[in-house]
């Protein structure tokens, strides 16, 4: 059975502190929400990168394969497995997020509280036949370097010309798409090289690892770019990438794209926290189609720093430490560095990203995230003047939020409506009825009301009996 080649992406290539955060976290739109998606970290640092690539591959993996260009040839020591725990920990921390507030009421004079280590590394030395050599240089082809790293064996190869380099994969059993050889060939032209890797099927047995462990590569290079033509080429519709930057200096964006920041701080209905999920992705949608469907859209943006206290506004799960600093490529983070944190999310399909994506390091060191805000009504008695201007604000603000929700989303809301305005004829006629505390400040009349009807029942039932004797 002919291996099958995903040829995924590869890359070339002090703010104030915010107030402190009266809310809580609620739940949040993570990576998982998209289902053709790959994730990167990429750590730079002047001309050095640093490029950790997930493996969101599904099915047998014996199949698995990838083609990535690099612009140098890889020494051994460039390249290592991570444990995939670092993806999910930078997305868990930085994904969109709902967060709520409460309501006080305003008829209460009292305050309200609110590591894995890299796997070894070992050259393997493999016997090619003259024939095989023969026919590598008749077809351009050159493989340059071959190691084992962890589960993985990995060729570096360089080529003459995208013709002789797609022969060579297919005839070494990778399916190569019909348009891979026109997307090679600007990457050969750049001199490029092609980082090659399959799985050693006897280490990923004796790894323990069910799944298989995210790649990282080192190199030096000017360039500082994404070639998401070549993960274009074997792509059934649009692709949904997750990147995850490191800098000393500040927010890292596209410079052949414009880096938008998604809509955030949106008030929405509270009822979205049970379908969060849903409304982000149409959020998403909407947005990535109001913008042209060729934008790099900003999630987030943040002074990680160790010595900076607060890093998100509010926070999903706990900040990364220096071991995970340290694995993701940040070699530089100690007690006194700088470090900040780019979450970027691009949409891409090949007739609107015509280009590989260049990036640049800005100064821009501004805090931002994508949140939403759901805020719980104030309960308790509300029968005070205070309290009846806060449930007249409330409807407005109600009505306000499912504006908002369509705007962000696209959805119909009219169904929803209908429910909030039957609810504020209930809230407004009926829970004042209903009151305790309504009930105490006419007690005295209830008292007498009652005490009424229990003479003139008592008065009744003297008449009967009376009458029921003198028959």
């Amino acid at each position: 059975m002919k291996k099958l080649a995903i040829i995924l992406l590869a890359l070339f290539g002090q703010t104030n502190d915010a107030s402190a955060f009266c809310g809580f976290y609620v739940a949040k739109a993570d990576a998982s929400l998209f289902n053709t998606k790959s994730q990167v970290i990429i750590v730079r640092d002047g001309d050095y990168s640093v490029i950790t690539m997930s493996n969101d591959f599904k099915g047998d993996v014996k199949d698995f394969a990838m083609v990535v260009p690099v612009p140098v040839v890889l020494q051994k020591e460039d390249i290592k497995v991570v444990n995939a725990n670092l993806f999910q920990k930078l997305d868990s921390y930085s994904a969109p997020r709902i967060v709520q507030y409460f309501d006080s009421n305003p008829c209460y004079d009292v305050y309200e509280l609110d590591g894995n280590m890299p796997a070894s590394l070992s050259e393997v030395t493999v016997t090619r036949s003259s024939s095989d050599m023969k026919k590598e240089k008749s077809l351009g082809v050159t493989i340059e370097a071959r190691y084992t790293v962890g589960e993985y064996d990995i060729l570096l190869l360089s080529a003459k010309e995208s013709v002789g380099l797609k022969t060579w994969l297919i005839s070494n059993g990778y399916k190569i798409p019909a348009t891979a050889e026109e997307v090679l060939e600007p990457y050969i032209k750049s001199n490029m090289k092609f980082f090659v890797v399959k799985v050693n099927l006897e280490r990923q047995l004796s790894s323990n690892f069910e799944s298989l462990r995210p790649i990282q590569i080192r190199f030096n290079s000017p360039k500082f770019m994404l070639p998401i033509r070549l993960g274009m080429a074997n792509a059934n519709g649009p692709q949904d990438m997750i990147v995850y930057a490191f800098t000393k200096t500040g927010r890292v964006e596209a410079v052949n794209y414009r880096t938008v920041k998604v809509p955030t701080d949106r008030n929405i209905p509270v009822f979205v926290q049970q379908k969060f999920g849903q409304f982000y992705k149409s959020l998403f949608d909407r947005a990535y189609r109001r913008e042209g469907r060729n934008t790099v859209f900003l999630e987030y943006a943040w002074n990680v720093s160790p010595q900076n206290n607060i890093k998100c506004d509010p926070c999903v799960s706990t900040p990364p430490v220096f071991s995970e600093f340290s694995q993701a490529g940040v070699n530089w983070a100690s007690p006194g560095s700088q470090v900040f944190f780019t979450r970027m999310h691009v949409r891409y399909t090949r007739d609107k990203f015509p280009q590989d994506l260049v990036f640049q390091i800005t100064p821009n060191r501004e805090n931002y995230q994508a949140r939403y805000v759901i805020t719980h009504a104030a309960t308790g008695d509300l029968s005070c003047d205070e309290g009846k201007s806060y449930m007249q604000n409330l409807k407005f603000r109600r009505s306000n939020e499912l504006d908002e929700l369509a705007s962000l989303t696209g959805w119909d809301v009219s169904g929803y409506r209908e429910t909030f305005e039957k609810k504020n004829r209930y809230e407004e006629n009926i829970l004042p009825i209903l009151n305790i505390n309504n009930w105490k400040k006419t007690n005295t009349i209830l008292i007498l009301i009652l005490s009424i009807i229990s003479i003139i029942i008592v008065a009744l039932s003297f008449r009967s009996t009376k009458e029921k004797t003198a028959v």
